[in-house]
């Protein structure tokens, strides 16, 4: 599966959760899991409106280790 077919997918998928860092607040973004080897990561103001980003697992796995290891300059 392609990124644009992974998009496609994830924009009807209809479990999305939010981030388990959210609070309550309505600043969060949402993931869904539901697409075998793709994270789809989305704005939770938005719902299903929102633009997705699709990321493969070993992409999505990059993109959380360098946040901890703090190579992307982002506080937590």
């Amino acid at each position: 599966m392609n990124h644009q077919d992974a998009l496609n997918a994830l924009a009807v998928a209809p479990n999305w959760r939010k981030s388990t860092y959210s609070t309550k607040a309505d600043n969060c973004v949402e993931i869904s899991t539901e697409l075998p080897g793709w994270v789809g990561v989305r704005d939770s103001k938005l719902g299903p409106s929102s633009p997705i980003l699709a990321f493969t697992y070993d992409e999505w796995r990059a993109l959380i280790d360098g946040v901890r290891a703090g190579e992307l300059g982002l506080d937590r």
